[in-house]
């Protein structure tokens, strides 16, 4: 938990004056401890049927990754490997370092800085432009769907200057466009003639 990695910490630090040689033998043993443990908790096999995670959901062994990393003992362990005057522990940590990469996929690790994978990432744009293709066509034929309605209203306007009966303006119930062909008989039926009294 949180309360081991102060412990290493507090062994390695607390007298930061004093080298490896100088370090009293409690010391040295608290971080070999130490050590062994974060060696002993990581080394536990993972088991899926034990877990029972959904898809997605970080593993038993994520979450102790999680952990050493929230606590900082990963760089605890950074200085160890990376010290002069704490080889003696290179092996612990290494085994250590071992344990925690494992079950990953090198490639997979080396893609993490760089987002999604390529293959991922193409899959996600083609599922992406499938549902456009998809949208694009349910908007097309609601778009078609509408103009199939029409409605016979053009609207009704007012003739100003153009006297009706009663000295009122003349009121137009077509479109604007029918406007030029507009005469006092529009609408009005035409009687018919019949072909004996039609003009020669």
């Amino acid at each position: 938990g949180a309360g081991v990695p102060g412990g290493l910490r507090g062994a390695l630090t607390a007298r930061p004056a004093q080298d490896w040689e100088q370090r009293q033998e409690e010391d040295t043993l608290l971080i070999e401890r130490i050590l062994l443990l974060l060696r002993n908790v990581l080394h536990v096999p993972a088991d899926p049927a034990e877990e029972q995670g959904v898809d997605g959901d970080a593993s038993v062994h994520d979450r102790v990754l999680w952990a050493l990393h929230i606590s900082g003992m990963d760089d605890l362990l950074k200085f160890l490997a990376s010290a002069q005057g704490e080889q003696q522990w290179a092996l612990h940590v290494l085994e250590i370092i071992s344990l925690m990469f494992r079950g990953q996929d090198p490639e997979e690790l080396a893609a993490l800085g760089q987002g999604p994978a390529g293959a991922e990432r193409g899959e996600d744009t083609r599922e992406l432009e499938t549902l456009r293709q998809r949208e694009l066509a349910e908007r097309r034929a609601r778009a078609l769907q509408r103009t199939s309605r029409h409605s016979r209203f053009g609207g009704s306007y007012v003739l100003q200057g153009l006297k009706a009966i009663g000295d009122r303006d003349v009121v137009f119930h077509k479109g604007l466009h029918n406007l030029k062909s507009y005469s006092h008989d529009l609408g009005k039926e035409t009687r018919r003639v019949p072909r004996r009294r039609q003009a020669a």
